[in-house]
């Protein structure tokens, strides 16, 4: 009897452990939001790498809409950030076997994210459409959600009039530089150092009260990050 229960108290604590778990990377502590997470090295850097973990937010291709766009991050500890700018590298493979044989390499930033992560902005990149053949699935290279309520399905929706996706000239395996300027309900976001944006939102949705950031990623993606940086303006 004693053994039973010596074995039960065990396993309470690894659940405990594994609900808070963190991370530690360049200086900064992260904790994991429905992700898998590690230190790895790629091509001698020493970069953090992310994937979306499908026990904690499974995946149903019939149920698309209510099973992406979920807030699968790591989430920068003692950090709040409501105003200025977020900047970090980026680079994005895919998973092999592909859970969803439609995934783009989806990465990106969440920020303005409350306490229990119930309630954020996004905008990400769908890096292997921007080399696409189909003009159409190149319009859909970037994209802004606000959670929960307007994910991508919903702003694709003729009403919004295209207005939270655009096309940028990125794709899989390679560096990507993203700069968000964050300025009250306005996303500025700037790709790979130049001058000027790639992608504005005007008008940010939902609540975007929050003062948290989130390295983010989806469903079949292996995403690779590093050199974050952060300035805050009043």
């Amino acid at each position: 009897m004693k053994k039973f229960g010596v074995t039960i108290l065990l396993s309470t604590l690894s659940i405990i452990y594994s609900d808070a778990q963190t991370i530690n990377y360049d200086g900064k502590e992260f904790e994991l939001s429905n992700v898998i997470a590690s230190t790895t090295f790629l091509n001698g850097e020493k970069v953090l790498k992310i994937e979306r973990d499908l026990t904690k937010v499974p995946f149903d291709i019939n149920h698309l809409e209510k099973t992406v766009d979920e807030p699968t991050f790591l989430k920068l500890k003692n950090v709040e950030f409501e105003n200025g700018i977020i900047e970090i590298k980026v680079l994005s493979q895919l998973q092999d076997p592909l859970p969803f044989k439609f995934s783009k390499g989806f990465i990106g930033l969440a920020f303005r994210v409350n306490k229990d992560n119930s309630a954020y902005q996004s905008i990400y990149l769908r890096p292997k459409a921007g080399r696409s053949e189909n003009q159409l699935e190149r319009n859909h290279t970037v994209q802004y959600y606000a959670y929960p309520n307007y994910k991508f399905a919903k702003l694709r929706k003729e009403e919004y009039k295209g207005q939270y996706e655009t096309y940028a000239n990125i794709d899989l395996n390679e560096w990507i530089t993203i700069k968000i300027e964050v300025k009250d309900k306005k996303a500025i976001l700037y790709l790979n150092g130049q001058k000027h944006p790639s992608f504005i939102v005007n008008e940010m949705l939902g609540d975007f009260n929050g003062s948290g950031i989130g390295l983010w990623v989806d469903v079949g993606t292996i995403g690779y990050f590093k050199e974050l940086k952060i300035i805050k303006t009043k």
